[in-house]
């Protein structure tokens, strides 16, 4: 891949509207009406290029190194819990509890898949190359990405201290897990454009689903009305003020659980973990009251503009060049990811579960609270609140099921 790093972008304004141009680009033109277009974006959905292209531009250098990572900070640090309070404030939550108990059996499905699957592709690995396994630095490495596949960094972080990674292997397991979680993000981006085919062959029964997608719509249509200047400052005062209060809270927490290891492990230290489940009750609470009809102006279309402007951040940060560089290591990877996609697809047709929940269930896992909202969105807008509940199930259960499945690494190739 050729590097154009000398005329790299340094510019953060401009780097970050050259991506927000793309956002605006790839929506105009799937909206047009021609056959091509309509084509096109039936093969490449429109949630998939927001993120291919930054990936694809920071990959040929195009982005000076820490551009990237800046505009991500900002998305994760302000619209990534401005967009969950956005979008659980105008959920129906009975009607999101009816989805039923396939939604849960799927993410633990999908949790067991990940620890289960770690050892196996060891075990398959040491078989082909027994020369990459001639200490106990790989199983220990990996750690790090079964922390972060079934829970997110908190739980990876703790990987880390528990098993002794050192930095170099962690920056290399860093880069197995992002690669190999956002193929598979990408993966579900595209087939949840075909899920009703999925479903078929699944042969799963999706009406609770259609019901609150329908119940939404049906919402939205009978109570919408156009904005006022008044209604947006109000939402953004109230948003982005809540998002700092869910930010001090929730480092406040953190550091009250901070001296206890066995917090540490279970993510209790984390501040961001926190700042996610605060975030989201207060959308759950406001859910219950007037300031629901914040939806009636648009409240969870501006937290799924948010959305998209990170998914934009997401593609700056993945480096598609680091493929070459550590093919071995991201060929695990990428066995331990197939491994468990098959597995949860037998679940999954076993139970006869739609896709729907399939897809959030698995990256509630591999892409935790920041991207199960994503894949949720890429369904139904309404269906975000899934997404982040399961997301931040996967922060409660990384730690253990990480632990759990790294023990099993050592017993197959320490």
């Amino acid at each position: 891949m050729p590097d154009i790093s000398n005329l790299a972008i340094e510019s953060l304004p401009l780097a970050f509207g050259i991506i927000m141009a793309i956002i605006g680009l790839v929506f105009y033109t799937q909206a047009l009406p021609g056959k091509f277009w309509q084509r096109f974006y039936a093969v490449l959905p429109g949630i998939v290029l927001c993120c291919f292209i930054p990936a694809t531009l920071n990959s040929l250098g195009v982005f000076a190194d820490g551009i990237g990572s800046q505009i991500y900070g900002f998305t994760a640090t302000y619209l990534l819990p401005a967009s969950l309070l956005l979008m659980t404030l105008s959920m129906d939550v009975p009607k999101i509890l009816g989805l039923g108990w396939k939604a849960i059996a799927m993410f633990f499905a999908a949790s067991i898949a990940i620890v289960i699957s770690g050892p196996i592709s060891l075990g398959i690995a040491k078989w082909v190359s027994p020369e990459m396994f001639t200490d106990d630095t790989l199983w220990r490495g990996f750690s790090a990405v079964a922390g972060s596949w079934i829970g997110g960094a908190a739980n990876q972080a703790a990987m880390k201290e528990l098993f002794g990674v050192s930095d170099d292997l962690f920056g290399m397991m860093i880069l197995v897990d992002t690669t190999n979680a956002s193929l598979w993000l990408l993966a579900i981006l595209v087939m949840a454009k075909h899920s009703e085919k999925i479903d078929k062959f699944l042969r799963a029964d999706s009406s609770s689903i259609d019901k609150v997608v329908k119940a939404v719509e049906s919402y939205e249509r009978d109570n919408a009305r156009p904005a006022t200047l008044n209604d947006l400052m109000v939402m953004f005062g109230l948003c982005f003020a809540m998002v700092g209060v869910a930010h001090f809270v929730g480092g406040q927490i953190a550091g009250f659980f901070a001296p206890y290891s066995w917090a540490v492990q279970y993510s209790f230290a984390s501040s961001f973990f926190w700042m996610v489940v605060i975030i989201t009750l207060i959308g759950v609470v406001f859910s219950f009251t007037k300031i629901r009809r914040l939806d009636h102006v648009g409240a969870s279309k501006i937290g799924t503009v948010f959305i998209f402007i990170l998914i934009a951040a997401i593609g700056m940060q993945i480096n598609l060049a680091g493929i070459v560089s550590q093919w071995r290591l991201l060929l695990i990877g990428l066995l331990w990811m197939s491994i468990h996609v098959i597995l949860i697809f037998i679940f999954a047709r076993i139970i006869r579960a739609p896709f729907f929940f399939l897809a959030v269930g698995s990256n509630a896992n591999t892409g935790g609270a920041s991207s199960a909202p994503i894949v949720a969105t890429a369904f139904h807008p309404s269906l975000a609140p899934v997404g982040v509940f399961l997301g931040i199930l996967g922060y409660a259960v990384g730690t253990f099921g990480g632990y759990i499945s790294t023990q099993m690494m050592r017993l197959v190739v320490g």
